[in-house]
């Protein structure tokens, strides 16, 4: 299938939701609060220990203890679940969990791409249902960047491309770390897409969480007991972002301006 008829089975190929897999689910809920100022609200399945993640009263993601090691995962919306898992397998990735119902919402599979890097694919239960509108660029609460860390951004580039349409955007030269690729999804730059420097490291998706101001933000990570790895720096466009580590290890990153 070709990156334009695998367009048939596919809703936007944006990134539509965020859900951090945690060891502590409270803690976690207070550290992102304070930190990016999400609210929270139960889950809609019964039964289910899931907590929604709000920003300015519009569901962004969730979290959940599902007995794994803490990290983000993105979920990528389709029209055809199945349809698009199987793509996956054919060009050389895999699928973790089978497409499944969840109940009232929808229907998602967890999959990983050639350099076994895990991301989800999700269905609205109504069908025909138009995905929400993306929000304003820089919208506090929302994520800003998508984030490849791979072991071959070029192959990452042909796998992502002809599963959902993305395309290769500028890219900039970062000297002995490689090249930095941006790509775009519907014509707006997205993400970028290189090559990590950490043998030890696998591969992994990155997300960057929208702030009004990084150097308070930052502050707050070290206050609520998380970790600022890298940063702040400023970036190519005038953003400032930082590389943390919240309470329980999982990976994150803030974008935002200096004020």
């Amino acid at each position: 299938m070709s990156a334009s008829s695998s367009a048939s089975v596919v809703t936007s190929g944006r990134f539509v939701w965020y859900e951090l897999q945690t060891t502590d689910t409270r803690a976690a809920q207070e550290f992102y609060g304070s930190v990016v100022g999400w609210g929270t609200q139960d889950g809609p399945v019964p039964d289910m220990a899931y907590t929604i993640l709000t920003a300015g009263g519009t569901p962004v993601g969730g979290l959940m203890d599902h007995g794994t090691p803490p990290g983000w995962i993105g979920y990528v919306g389709v029209k055809n679940v199945d349809e698009v898992a199987g793509q996956v397998a054919r060009l050389g990735g895999s699928v973790h969990v089978p497409p499944t119902d969840i109940p009232t919402v929808g229907r998602f599979a967890m999959v990983a791409d050639p350099q076994k890097v895990v991301f989800a694919l999700f269905s609205t239960a109504e069908p025909g249902a138009d995905e929400p509108p993306a929000p304003a660029p820089g919208t506090p609460g929302h994520i800003g960047w998508h984030e490849l860390l791979t072991t071959d951004w070029q192959k990452a580039v042909d796998f992502y491309g002809e599963m959902f349409g993305w395309r290769k955007d500028h890219e900039f030269d970062m000297g002995a770390m490689g090249t930095y690729q941006i790509f775009s999804i519907g014509g707006v730059p997205a993400g970028g897409m290189f090559n990590k420097q950490q043998a030890e490291t696998a591969p992994y998706w990155r997300y960057y969480f929208n702030v009004e101001d990084i150097d308070a933000a930052s502050a707050r990570v070290t206050a609520g007991g998380g970790k600022v790895v890298n940063g702040p720096m400023q970036v190519p466009g005038g953003d400032w972002i930082i590389h943390g580590l919240d309470p329980q290890g999982a990976d994150f990153a803030l974008v935002g301006k200096r004020r």
